[in-house]
């Protein structure tokens, strides 16, 4: 009895030691869904820079390490991906982005080059106005910042009356706050020669005092808030189009950083249907400018409430501290701005809440669970918000929220490690970290100090918690991180369409820029426990790149293609070779 069960076990040692199947162990939990083999994964993580191998269960990470050992976790069902040495690294999270205003804009909108003249971009509305004769208006942009600084026009109102007469038309500029407006669009929102000034705004105007159809910053609103709103069906459509874009590039996280409730009602829809195809944070808009003596938190919680969904977060808020630095001089400088001609009038910018104001309200949202981005493009606009976050700290003690300050591209020397001690986030925009048209604009309002802006290696190096985003649609035309990417490394046009470099000495890392794309985007969507990362137990996002960016030059970063983007372990996006 004894030598049969010993031949027995002989006999089941040599059949395994033939079989060539991999082994695995028959507990389910340890059988993979996915393996991806032969690749070099960049992981983010400290403790296991690079691993060979990850096997994905569930969505989440099981296992990450060599591709002997992966096999293990390989059963009859799993799906194996030879990635045959490509690099595969974190998700990329955009942290300032507004995917719904993109997808609209591309969807639905007259569009043009952000280096249109005057002359193209009536031509483009031209064709708008024909080819929509049922559009109750045409609605638009971007045009470039210094516009009508490099082509000085008596009227610009004029140039749109002359193909848009009985039409209304609003055409907003490069940074997003300024608008275009027809005769027929002034008229509707009672725009006239008597019309008072906007308090934080400006309606342009001829000699004659008359409007010439340039509205800054909250005079825009007056205009803006008559244009009728898109369905829920298109926000819908143009969500959609913008998450597709994004996993194109990689992206497998955003944080939509001014969301209106028509965009929440979209947002909680698709989430709904279990159709989000990235981690989705919105922060709701509290409303300012015309508004701006309107704050009840309780709306706020009312709003984050309803439209909360699986893969959908409601639980951030947006507020507008200032304006931009561009030539419409409304950022909020701590020095003034050069004058718009020679013995004119000079001035700093404004602010649109006071210390007191805006430290009871991030104090109010702090207490109620928001994590508050607030846009602060001038240098006293940082300091002020900065104080602002101080108050709430002592009033709320450290809630753990990292209220971050967008674009925050002015800092004062001395502001640079309030950063860090207040646990505030910098809320980069590195696609602009390059010479360009919107730069000239900048330099040319803000002078000789307007090559300070964002000191990234200075934050970098002070501790400061960092993210960064596209901004999309607004300044740039594409969300592709890798343009990001590329322009905090080498502060250099990455795709060589204007000469030089902008404040070189500010240039960081590949490693240091990869962590503020990842773990810093996961932190600031409130999810670092989560994904960011590769490690065990974390939502495999996850992408695959054409090119191995440690070994390549930097000025190629931007060239990367995405082979394949993993979300929560499923594919959502897989390239395609052209013939």
């Amino acid at each position: 009895m004894i030598k049969k069960a010993a031949l027995l076990v002989l006999f089941t040692l040599l059949i395994s030691a033939c079989d060539s199947s991999p082994v695995h162990k028959d507990i389910s939990i340890d059988t993979a869904d996915t393996l991806l083999v032969n690749g070099k994964f960049y992981t983010l993580n400290a403790e296991q820079p690079w691993a060979e191998a990850v096997a994905i269960k569930d969505g989440k990470y099981l296992y990450i390490g060599d591709t002997t050992a992966a096999e293990q976790y390989r059963g009859k069902r799993t799906q194996l991906l030879d990635l045959q040495g490509k690099m595969a690294m974190p998700g990329i999270n955009d942290a300032h982005q507004h995917p719904e205003m993109g997808g609209l804009k591309m969807l639905y909108q007259c569009v043009f080059p952000f280096t249109a003249t005057p002359e193209e971009i009536v031509a483009a509305v031209s064709l708008c106005v024909k080819d929509n004769p049922d559009a109750e208006w045409i609605i638009g942009g971007q045009w470039d910042s210094d516009l009508f600084v490099k082509h000085p026009i008596a009227s610009p109102k004029a140039l749109l009356d002359a193909v848009s007469a009985d039409k209304p038309v609003l055409l907003s500029s490069d940074s997003g706050h300024d608008g275009w407006a027809n005769s027929k669009a002034l008229a509707m929102a009672g725009i006239s020669k008597d019309s008072p000034e906007v308090e934080g705004g400006v309606i342009g105007r001829d000699t004659n005092g008359e409007p010439n159809g340039l509205l800054l910053e909250h005079a825009n609103q007056l205009v803006e808030q008559l244009v009728p709103d898109w369905s829920l069906a298109q926000y819908k459509a143009a969500t959609i189009y913008a998450m597709k874009t994004a996993n194109q590039y990689g992206i497998t996280g955003l944080k939509d950083a001014w969301t209106g409730e028509s965009a929440l009602a979209a947002f909680k829809a698709l989430g709904d249907a279990n159709a989000v195809t990235l981690h989705l944070a919105a922060a709701i808009d509290v409303k300012y400018g015309l508004d701006m003596a309107v704050f009840d938190v309780s709306k706020l919680a009312a709003l984050r409430d309803k439209y909360s969904a699986d893969q959908v977060d409601t639980r951030f808020v947006k507020i507008f501290m200032d304006g931009v630095p561009t030539s419409s001089r409304t950022a909020a400088m701590l020095a003034n701005y050069l004058p718009t001609e020679s013995g004119g009038h000079s001035h700093n910018g404004g602010l649109h809440f006071d210390l007191e104001k805006l430290a009871e309200m991030i104090t109010a949202m702090d207490k109620a669970g928001f994590t508050v981005k607030i846009h602060t493009a001038g240098d006293r606009s940082v300091q002020v918000t900065l104080d602002a976050i101080e108050q709430a700290r002592k009033a709320n003690g450290d809630s753990g929220l990292r209220h971050e300050l967008a674009h925050a591209g002015y800092i004062d020397e001395a502001d640079l490690p309030r950063f860090a001690e207040l646990n505030a986030v910098a809320d980069l925009s590195p696609y602009l970290w390059h010479p360009s048209p919107i730069i000239d604009s900048v330099l040319g309002a803000v002078g000789p100090r307007g090559e300070q802006y964002w000191p990234i290696k200075d934050l970098v190096e002070s501790g400061a918690p960092l993210a960064a985003g596209s901004d999309w649609p607004a300044a740039v035309p594409t969300m592709d991180p890798w343009v990001g990417i590329e322009a905090m490394i080498t502060r250099a046009d990455p795709r060589d369409e204007f000469a030089g470099t902008f404040w070189p000495e500010q240039a960081i890392t590949l490693a240091q820029a990869l962590e503020i794309y990842t773990r810093g985007g996961a932190k600031a969507l409130r999810l670092d426990n989560e994904t960011g990362s590769i490690e065990q137990g974390k939502s495999a996002d996850l992408i695959v790149l054409d090119q191995n960016l440690f070994a390549i030059s930097s000025e190629k970063i931007s060239d990367t293609q995405v082979e394949m983007t993993l979300f929560r372990g499923k594919t959502v996006y897989q390239r395609v070779e052209k013939n």
